[in-house]
């Protein structure tokens, strides 16, 4: 599968989708925030620098200081997909962001999110 056409997305054109989506389901930007910073590494400076910079998803991910160590305990079906066994490690960590603020717009409590 060549993913190079994701990769070049905007991460700030994505953005308020995750913001729509999880405030339809009664959750904050905040919130949304939380678990992308959680995920990343970013400070809240880095991150919205990375917004203003509109940088794409590839770049997003190349210049985050620190995936997070729990990422790999994110499971289950995104999009089709299970996340697991997703071989592309952009791919994956695209897919864990999708996981992470699905499960927010789910109503799952935070500390089940981040997986602590």
């Amino acid at each position: 599968m060549n993913n190079t056409r994701v990769y070049k997305i905007l991460f700030s054109s994505v953005y308020p989708l995750y913001i729509q989506k999880a405030e339809k389901k009664g959750r904050t930007a905040e919130e949304v925030d939380n678990v992308i910073l959680w995920l990343t590494g970013y400070s809240e400076t880095q991150f919205r620098n990375q917004i203003e910079k509109k940088a794409d998803l590839e770049t997003f991910f190349a210049e985050a200081p620190k995936i997070n160590p729990n990422a790999s305990k994110i499971t289950g079906m995104i999009c089709g997909y299970r996340i697991e066994e997703i071989e592309d490690p952009l791919m994956q960590k695209i897919r864990y962001m999708d996981k992470l603020v699905d499960e927010l717009a789910k109503g799952k409590k935070m500390e089940k999110i981040l997986r602590e």
